[in-house]
Formats: structure tokens, C-alpha cells, sequence
């Protein structure tokens, strides 16, 4: 049961240039993915590797390069991350003047994962609030 888009689709409707139609098949699109998600997650948590859940186990990063893509503005980003042991249950959100970058996410990420890094492309360190 698909949603019935193209990639192509997708990326024309995130210009919806603020037309309520291409606005309300954008959202639907984006429920119809969060759903998906949300079923990734459950089976994750649901089965067991050992003593741990799977999700316990495994990092899971969803999210966009834009904050607003009608605008192609890439601060603010929506990015979800779940499971790999990070703290979850809460929302972060940094000064959008003095935007933490992504690439410190992928730092965090990289050393949860037992990577040595200490940077990873523009980042200029680990993204705080994960601990």
C-alpha cells in the first residue's frame, strides 16, 4: 500500500509555493511516512537480540536538508532520531542564529557507534542533549 508518489512528486510538491492543494497532498505524503516509520520503530522495539530490544541496538535517523524546502532553507532541520542507546523523550531545539550543524549529529553518532571521530565534514563538535 504505497502513497502513490514519485521522488519526482515528492520534490515538486515540497515547492508548493504555499497552494493549500500541493500544501494538504504534501502533509498527507509526510503522514503517510511517518507511518511507515512508526512501524519500522515498533517492529525494532518489538523483537529482542539477547537481552536488548533491536531498536536498543540500532540508530535510526529520519529527517530533511531543509527546514522550510519551498524556500530551500536548511536551518531548523526535522530530524528524528530513535533507539542506539542515545536520550530520548524529549525535543531539541538549538538558537536558530547560532545553528548547531548536522554534521555534529553524525559526530554523536559516529562515537555511540564506537568510532573514533572528532569531526565529520562542516561539524565543529558532538550535538549537545543527547548524553
Amino acid at each position: 500500500e504505497g502513497a502513490g508518489l514519485t521522488l519526482d512528486d515528492y520534490h515538486n510538491l515540497s515547492h508548493h509555493g504555499q497552494d493549500a492543494l500541493r500544501v494538504a497532498q504534501l502533509l498527507e505524503a509526510d503522514r503517510r511516512q511517518m507511518t511507515l516509520l512508526a512501524g519500522l520503530l515498533e517492529s525494532l522495539a518489538e523483537r529482542r537480540e539477547g537481552e536488548e530490544r533491536l531498536l536498543d541496538r540500532t540508530t535510526v535517523l529520519f529527517g530533511s536538508n531543509m527546514g522550510d524546502s519551498n524556500t530551500h532553507d536548511n536551518t531548523n532541520l526535522p530530524i528524528l532520531l530513535a533507539g542506539g542507546g542515545f536520550r530520548h523523550g524529549s525535543h531539541l531545539a538549538f538558537n536558530p542564529d547560532d545553528n548547531a550543524p548536522l554534521a555534529n549529529l553524525f559526530v554523536s553518532i559516529l562515537q555511540r557507534l564506537g568510532i573514533e571521530a572528532d569531526a565529520f565534514a562542516s561539524s565543529t563538535g558532538t550535538l549537545a542533549g543527547l548524553e
